[in-house]
């Protein structure tokens, strides 16, 4: 099956138990999963062409911004062309903001406007996932996966 990147950002985790819920469900698909997270790895914009798919998460920092970990990714984007790419955005934010899930957005928007071949839904999840939302995560998961497969 496809070879997928997995890269998120989480300060408080909720992003992170997104990220491990989305993951299982490719996983579980067929597809390898390479996980790398924005504060700990280097991530070189020119290796999401070697991947079939790539799932972005991050959290939004203050009112609906990019964390810091996440801004120089944002800004290389401008060094690769991922046209057709298959991309899926997802995070976590606080509805107590103007801006609730910003960053997410501000990513999409990012992927969108470099051409990428984004999963429709920006999935944004209300600080902690709850019941609820693990099956949102899982049907986002599962979404990916059937455009990586079609």
């Amino acid at each position: 099956m496809g070879k997928v990147l997995m890269l998120y950002a989480s300060m408080t985790g909720n992003t992170e138990l997104m990220a491990e819920i989305i993951a299982e469900v490719v996983e579980n698909r067929g597809h390898e999963v390479v996980t790398k997270t924005f504060d700990l790895d280097s991530i070189d914009v020119e290796e999401l062409l070697e991947y079939d798919g790539v799932l972005v998460g991050t959290y939004s920092w203050d009112d609906g911004e990019l964390p810091y970990e996440a801004e120089d990714f944002y800004e290389e984007l401008d060094d690769v062309d991922i046209t057709g790419k298959i991309v899926g955005v997802f995070g976590s934010g606080d509805s107590f903001y103007d801006s609730y899930g910003g960053a997410s957005q501000m990513m999409g928007e990012r992927f969108k406007e470099k051409q990428a071949n984004l999963v429709a839904e920006r999935l944004i999840v209300d600080l902690e996932p709850d019941k609820e939302d693990v099956v949102r995560c899982q049907q986002f998961a599962e979404t990916f996966c059937e455009t990586i497969e079609g």
